[in-house]
């Protein structure tokens, strides 16, 4: 079956071929993705970052749309060559990435059809041109992990738990659902975020790293799911883990 890079990031228009995953997820998570047909590239470990988000997609890189995706410089080759292999051309970004924050969340930005949320500061200068060439509009927010804090459900609708995200979101004509913050685990951190167990697997089924009728705010975002025509899948049956983003970047074309 023929494949096509997917032109608006995060969100495919049919089943996806190709996604970029956390390194470490679990058998049960790799086994639904290969049942679905969906090929992985595994992110290799980010020595210079703290050990919970250290595999996470969408700390080392940014899906620019198509082909292009800006990296960190100082991630992995490796990784640089599975995505090339693929036909992806890599653009390096000038901010290595590191563990203290904000030097960890350059390119952390979350990107919804036509617009991007995103702390500007705190931003790489690579990626904030890139944005801008492609006549991206930018929403600047305190938030520097805005990817992590940001479920995308289609080109102008959110869901997230940063009521400062909500906010901005809401201001620029975004549907933003605001949930409870936590419920969400992250290794040895607190809590994680519903941006980070979260991808697209098809046009409009939305995957999630672990049950999410377990968490307290379930009925109002299957709601919002309903609102926008678009189910849920649970990839395993666990408690919901941020292991970052669940990124897709190839889809089976319509013949």
């Amino acid at each position: 079956m023929k494949e096509s890079f997917i032109q608006i990031p995060n969100l495919p228009k049919g089943g996806v071929a190709l996604a970029v995953c956390d390194g470490r997820i679990n058998k049960e998570i790799e086994n639904n993705l290969k049942r679905l047909g969906i090929r992985i590239i595994k992110t290799k470990k980010q020595k210079t970052l703290y050990e919970a988000v250290s595999y996470h997609p969408d700390i080392q890189l940014h899906h620019l749309g198509d082909n292009k995706i800006v990296i960190a410089p100082n991630v992995e080759d490796k990784f640089y060559y599975e995505l090339e292999l693929e036909g992806f051309e890599i653009i390096l970004g000038k901010k290595p990435i590191a563990s203290k924050y904000p030097e960890d969340v350059p390119y952390n930005v979350a990107r919804i059809g036509n617009y991007a949320l995103l702390n500007i500061r705190y931003t790489d200068e690579v990626l904030l041109d890139e944005l801008i060439k492609r006549n991206v509009k930018l929403i600047d927010v305190k938030q520097g992990y805005a990817k992590c804090s940001v479920c995308i459900v289609s080109e102008n609708a959110i869901i997230t738990s940063d009521m400062g995200i909500h906010k901005k979101a809401t201001l620029n004509s975004i549907h933003s659902l605001l949930i409870k913050p936590g419920y969400i685990e992250l290794f040895e951190l607190n809590h994680g975020f519903i941006g980070g167990c979260s991808g697209f697997i098809s046009k409009d089924v939305l995957s999630f790293y672990g049950n999410i009728e377990k968490h307290p705010d379930f009925y109002l975002i299957s709601q919002f799911l309903n609102k926008f025509e678009k189910k849920y899948q649970n990839l395993f049956k666990g408690k919901l883990i941020d292991y970052g983003t669940l990124i897709p970047l190839k889809e089976y074309s319509i013949m």
